[in-house]
């Protein structure tokens, strides 16, 4: 079974691009629960990170690699180049979207190995 991959490259070494399936995302908005916000509110009065927010921020981009990840897997994809984040926020909510493209890799040596062998 070859790998997954998922990479911010354009490229992936060893590989060789057979198709582009286009561009795929995974999109995400996200609100602190009263509870969280309140602690938080708390700790950003003395500065330094907030665990609370620093965790919603992690669930939220893996939530969205997973959704960017199914989307390519649908068109047949075994890779995604090119991957990026982008965030914002709307009012107190966050939004999180990975995006990038969705590719067919095939290992370069699997190429070489059913070339013909040269003549001479």
């Amino acid at each position: 079974m070859m790998p997954v991959f998922m990479v911010t490259t354009n490229d992936l070494p060893g590989y060789r691009i057979t198709q582009v399936l286009g561009e795929v995302m995974g999109l995400t908005v996200r609100s602190v629960n009263f509870g969280q916000g309140f602690t938080a509110g708390f700790r950003a009065m003395g500065g330094g990170e907030i665990p609370e927010y620093t965790q919603i921020m992690y669930e939220s981009r893996n939530e969205v690699m997973n959704r960017m990840w199914g989307e390519a897997v649908q068109r047949g994809a075994n890779a995604i180049v090119g991957m990026r984040f982008d965030t914002d926020s709307i009012g107190s909510f966050s939004e999180v979207c990975a995006y990038g493209t969705a590719v067919v890799v095939e290992p370069l040596a699997a190429q070489q190995a059913s070339a013909p062998a040269p003549i001479g």
